[in-house]
């Protein structure tokens, strides 16, 4: 048997000669994982188990082969919600945060019933932080991929509980984000559109194996500047909104000018803005819903 302590070196040397550049976090995460405890309970004296060791050993493995570390644990953290994850979904990104924080505020400023939208919706992490954190909000989350829906509806699932407290629901639909019909029953009705679509360049590859070996292409790449189905989807939310209703989408950081010159181009937004990440790059465009003379 080994220590905690012994356990962690031995992976962060792993993890660091593999190029992962959060191998301290990583190793920490996958024995708290291997012992069924929070990272805040690890104890640097304890001594590990070999069978623990064995498992543990055997995740650091496949990590530093550059498998995620969520599809190692079946889990994402996102806002205040753990979402199920595993091949076939795009792992939810700590800056798409902001997207939904976006949502929520302007659903929180506004009285309750809420109706919102997410177009592209993976995981669901969007759409169940808007539900969760806006109480009386019903959202429709809109996901294209057989394989991303299945696990979207197994985390609307894992939440209902939790939704129902608070009055809140969200409906799956199994839909292309960019068909002009999808939700028609909804056209001009809903206060809030929220969309985190594919926005790579198909000719780009992205750089880290994580991305590039395990997210599915559907989730990343759109045409030949990555705005293909952002178009659509800013036509969709066109549709959708009511007068000086929210649409907000993410983007690529070099995308900032691009973005919002299609809502520009469409004619039919006020306020049009680009907004920032937590590094201070170009991450997400938001704009309301113009109200006709």
């Amino acid at each position: 048997m080994v220590t905690q302590a012994q356990a962690l070196r031995d992976a962060n040397k792993v993890l660091a000669e593999a190029g992962v550049t959060s191998a301290q976090n990583d190793a920490s995460l996958l024995l708290a994982f291997v012992l069924g405890i929070a990272r805040t309970q690890l104890d640097p004296f304890a001594e590990v188990l070999d069978e623990s060791k064995q498992m543990f050993e055997n995740l650091i493995s496949k990590r530093a082969m550059r498998i995620p570390l969520q599809h190692l644990t079946g889990q994402a953290h996102f806002r205040h919600i753990t979402l199920s994850v595993g091949v076939g979904v795009f792992i939810p990104r700590p800056e798409t945060e902001l997207l939904a924080q976006a949502g929520i505020d302007f659903l929180n400023s506004i009285p309750s019933p809420r109706l919102a939208v997410d177009l592209c919706a993976g995981s669901g992490a969007v759409a169940l932080s808007m539900a969760l954190e806006a109480p009386n909000t019903t959202v429709h989350a809109v996901e294209l991929s057989q394989d991303a829906f299945t696990w979207l509806r197994q985390n609307v699932d894992d939440h209902a509980l939790q939704l129902s407290a608070i009055g809140s629901n969200v409906i799956c639909d199994m839909a292309d984000a960019t068909d002009q019909s999808v939700l028609a029953q909804l056209t001009g009705q809903v206060d809030v559109v929220l969309s985190n679509p594919p926005y790579i360049p198909e000719a780009m590859i992205p750089r880290e194996p994580e991305a590039r070996d395990h997210d599915p292409e559907m989730a990343l790449f759109s045409g030949a500047d990555g705005l293909d189905v952002a178009r659509g989807v800013v036509l969709l939310a066109g549709l959708l909104l009511k007068q000086d209703g929210l649409f907000a989408m993410e983007h690529a950081d070099v995308q900032g000018e691009a973005v919002p010159a299609i809502l520009v181009e469409q004619g039919n937004w006020n306020k049009i803005k680009d907004n920032l990440d937590y590094n201070g790059l170009p991450r997400y465009t938001s704009a309301f819903k113009a109200v006709r003379g």
